[in-house]
């Protein structure tokens, strides 16, 4: 990076807040993808919008490439600086501006953690139900521009349902709202949720505004153990069939149960010889004995679909640890030599093709892989410990594993990333899930926003 544009930077936002020492830039270097990392030239940590404008009009007209980050735990490998460059993280910028409890809505910076807004809206007696795994870490910004899910999302929907108004800056450093702080807006297109799942290639988001929903008094959870993978995946289908949407329905096969119990022990999930998958069923609401009920029904179908025996999370401490347990999986599982992640989603009734399919790649290429994920809206995680490879980046061995199981991804009704976005890592499989016409009017898109490709440059196509 030039002396004269780190002086400008300088000047702008304060030396405190520039940077480029090895140290700093290694750590922005990657986020969580794999085993990729690529150093930037600076990292830049803007505390206001008009920082951010100021960063953007300069790049703009330097032809300076940005990198927008928020927490650096995305997957797909959308916060690494793949061109070099600068890296702009948000986290600066972490304040919750303004809770409306009267029409049920918080208004935030992008910095803030997921959790933490989570929490203060609780105290309101409010609800912010999505909530990825990483929610105590993650940025309510990035889950803005990834489209975040979570376990939840099976009920309660996921980030773009929450979303109703941004504030954004445009590479150019133009300064605009996308929408308006209502629940009904049909003036014209929906810039709003065009920006959602972005991937900070389109805009940079510097203030959010969320609907709430009044907080659900009561939850129970259920834990069912299957001899068969197969059969807990039908399961998931069947328990919608039968009239019942959960408030969270997870899958987590055996062999990621044995890795994260030797990190997290937890008596309340059973391991057996004879047990090869678990479903985690949580159900939510305001009346106590219907949900007392609707458990014993879910547990019957259950049972029909031989799962060995239903065990219910008796205390609030049960549940924290079984849902703690079940948010380290990824962690855990990742740090055992499974690098490389996929979050492929199907039609929730074609999870045990997909699983299926999975196993014999595994077996005709020589990889261990295991299966996790949200069932309960058909987002399967899936992860692969191959004995040579350790990312798939630029890999043509793993492509092609990869292409064989999009293919089959895309015949079973499916599409290749449910919450972890395409960014670096899956850009080559567009075209298995998008024909030339659909990728022609993404590029346009892009090119409107960002004409001369500085932001986040090299991500989704």
């Amino acid at each position: 990076m030039k002396r004269n544009h780190i002086t400008f930077f300088e000047n702008l936002i304060g030396k405190q807040n520039v940077f480029t020492d090895n140290d700093v830039l290694e750590k922005y270097s990657h986020d969580e993808t794999e085993n990729i990392s690529i150093l930037p030239s600076i990292v830049l940590k803007p505390c206001t919008t008009l920082d951010v404008s100021g960063i953007m009009k300069y790049c703009f007209t330097n032809n300076l490439c940005v990198t927008p980050r928020g927490a650096g735990t995305g997957l797909s490998g959308g916060a690494i600086p793949i061109l070099n460059g600068i890296v702009l993280s948000l986290e600066n910028m972490n304040a919750i501006i303004l809770i409306d409890e009267k029409n049920l809505q918080v208004t935030t910076q992008p910095g803030v953690i997921t959790e933490v807004l989570q929490n203060a809206v609780k105290e309101k007696g409010l609800f912010y139900p999505p909530d990825p795994s990483s929610r105590g870490t993650c940025f309510i910004g990035g889950n803005v521009a990834e489209n975040s899910g979570g376990p939840r999302a099976v009920k309660y929907g996921v980030v773009k349902d929450y979303v109703l108004n941004l504030e954004i800056v445009l590479p150019n450093g133009d300064v605009m709202w996308t929408g308006s702080n209502v629940l009904k807006n049909v003036t014209g297109y929906n810039i709003t949720q065009l920006i959602v799942g972005s991937e900070g290639t389109l805009a940079i988001i510097t203030q959010i505004v969320l609907k709430l929903i009044p907080a659900p008094k009561h939850d129970l959870v259920l834990m069912a153990p299957f001899k068969s993978v197969h059969k807990a995946a039908e399961a998931v289908s069947a328990i919608f069939r039968a009239g019942f949407i959960p408030s969270a329905l997870e899958l987590m096969e055996i062999d990621a149960i044995k890795i994260t119990q030797e990190f997290v022990p937890n008596s309340i999930i059973p391991v057996h010889d004879d047990i090869l998958a678990h479903l985690i069923v949580e159900v939510d609401g305001n009346d106590l004995e219907k949900l007392f009920l609707d458990m014993e029904k879910i547990s019957e179908v259950l049972e029909s679909f031989d799962a060995t025996e239903v065990l219910f999370a008796e205390t609030a401490q049960q549940k924290d640890e079984l849902w703690k347990f079940r948010r380290r999986v990824a962690e855990i599982v990742k740090n055992n030599g499974y690098t490389i992640e996929e979050d492929t989603v199907v039609p929730r009734y074609y999870l045990p093709q997909l699983i299926e399919a999975m196993k014999f790649l595994g077996q005709k290429h020589g990889f261990k892989v295991v299966c996790y994920g949200h069932a309960g809206d058909g987002n399967l995680h899936i992860r692969i410990n191959h004995p040579t490879i350790k990312n798939s980046y630029q890999n043509p061995i793993m492509e092609t594993i990869l292409t064989e199981l999009f293919e089959e991804v895309q015949r079973l009704g499916g599409t290749i990333s449910g919450e972890h976005g395409i960014g670096l890592i899956q850009k080559k499989y567009l075209p298995i899930v998008f024909n030339d016409t659909q990728i022609q009017l993404h590029k346009a898109i892009k090119n409107v926003f960002d004409p001369t490709h500085i932001l986040n440059p090299n991500k989704i196509f």
